[in-house]
């Protein structure tokens, strides 16, 4: 028989039971959509996260103090308060392979303007700190290293601090701030950042000199990390070994002595993220794709049910000469229609949930060919797997056995 006219009687036989065919693609389609959905919100978070990592600045090295083994126990990173100002100037002065450099201590903060007052986080750096993190002016200037070495009571605020201080699109350039019931001058206002992959607030920030924060707000000589950034992209390995050469020398540790110091460079951190990412896309999609496990479990049990219900028709096209690979063919074409459009209806709900995702619950989704390419030929194949053994039922049947069956 010519593959036209199965088609004609494959789809014939599909149509005298819609409703049931309908639910059989149902379980597909909810598969296809799920595997979609779920590989869209991964790599959009994915992307998000590289996006966020970039934003830390151009050639970005980040040295943290702590991650040292004390007593057969590796400490985290902060867990030890190892650097100092002076590490930061030797960088800056030793390594020639970095351009700038900037230590970097924190603090929260309640902070005052006239009847208004914001809690936010306030970062003592070096004039370096803006250029290795990339960050703009919207207006104002940034503070001088001089300022920095006189401790002036001076700061750069971000949009958010601005606003919920000032008002919208407020000048705040020249206006006297409290913070911790010390004054600061606004000399500087930030370009908006917008949030972080993490859900934080970039421009809830204030920004002040490294000396100022260090003895005027908390009387430390240790800082939190230190920002560099390199010379060049083919310069970050470079910049990161000498950056742990220069430490390890002055913090005096021995060859065979762990780093009481931990180097991350941009690379480092995307791979980090990255395989967690990955990790957990591959299994969003593997829970996502048990549905399409189900879907091809109910493909099977309504061609078991459609093979036994048309047994006698399979006994009289067997008889009138029809071979067992019409019959085989057939079935199987049936199997494959119901998964093909399963898969079509379901690839574009899954694009829809992903943009309805994106629209109203605010997370980053990104659909790409792959995921749309992977998702419909895993359909394919879930109909071709559990339409095989009802087709091959059909095909084996005895003529007159077939023509017997009430």
């Amino acid at each position: 028989m010519k593959i036209g006219n199965l088609l004609i009687v494959a789809y014939r036989s599909l149509s005298r039971n819609k409703l049931r065919t309908f639910l059989t693609m149902l379980g597909i389609i909810i598969g296809v959509a799920s595997v979609i959905a779920m590989l869209a919100i991964g790599e959009g978070s994915k992307q998000n996260i590289q996006a966020s990592i970039s934003s830390l600045g151009t050639n970005s090295v980040m040295i943290m103090p702590g991650s040292i083994t004390q007593g057969g126990v590796h400490m985290e990173a902060g867990s030890q308060q190892s650097l100092t100002r002076e590490d930061a100037e030797a960088i800056g002065s030793k390594c020639d392979a970095v351009k700038y450099i900037s230590p970097v201590i924190q603090t929260g903060a309640q902070i005052i303007a006239g009847s208004q007052n914001w809690r936010t986080m306030v970062l003592g750096v070096f004039p370096d700190y803006f250029f290795a993190r990339n960050l703009t002016i919207q207006s104002g200037a940034v503070f001088s290293l001089l300022e920095d070495k006189a401790a002036a009571k001076v700061c750069v605020i971000g949009l958010t601090v601005s606003t919920n201080l000032f008002g919208e699109n407020a000048d705040p350039i020249g206006q006297t701030i409290r913070i911790n019931r010390i004054p600061f001058k606004i000399i500087g206002l930030l370009d908006k950042k917008g949030q972080n992959t993490f859900g934080q607030d970039q421009d809830d920030i204030i920004i002040a000199p490294f000396a100022t924060v260090q003895k005027r707000m908390l009387s430390t000589t240790n800082v939190h990390m230190v920002m560099a950034s390199a010379q060049t992209e083919a310069q970050i390995d470079e910049a990161k070994e000498q950056i742990t050469q220069l430490l390890r020398v002055r913090h005096k540790i021995l060859n065979e002595d762990d780093d009481d110091f931990m180097v991350r460079t941009q690379s480092d951190l995307s791979n980090i993220f990255g395989s967690i990412s990955k990790v957990l896309t591959i299994l969003l999609a593997s829970i996502a794709s048990i549905s399409l496990l189900v879907g091809g479990i109910g493909i099977m049990n309504i061609m078991l049910v459609s093979v036994t219900e048309r047994t006698r028709e399979i006994g009289i096209r067997l008889a009138v000469g029809a071979k067992s690979r019409d019959v085989l063919i057939q079935f199987m074409i049936e199997s494959i229609f119901i998964s093909f459009l399963g898969g079509f209806v379901g690839i574009a709900f899954g694009i829809l949930i992903s943009m309805m995702v994106a629209n109203f619950g605010g997370w980053p989704v990104s659909v790409t060919i792959f995921s749309i390419v992977l998702s419909f030929l895993f359909s394919a194949v879930v109909g071709l797997f559990f339409g095989w053994y009802p087709a091959r039922k059909a095909a084996n049947l005895n003529p007159i056995d077939a023509l017997r069956y009430e």
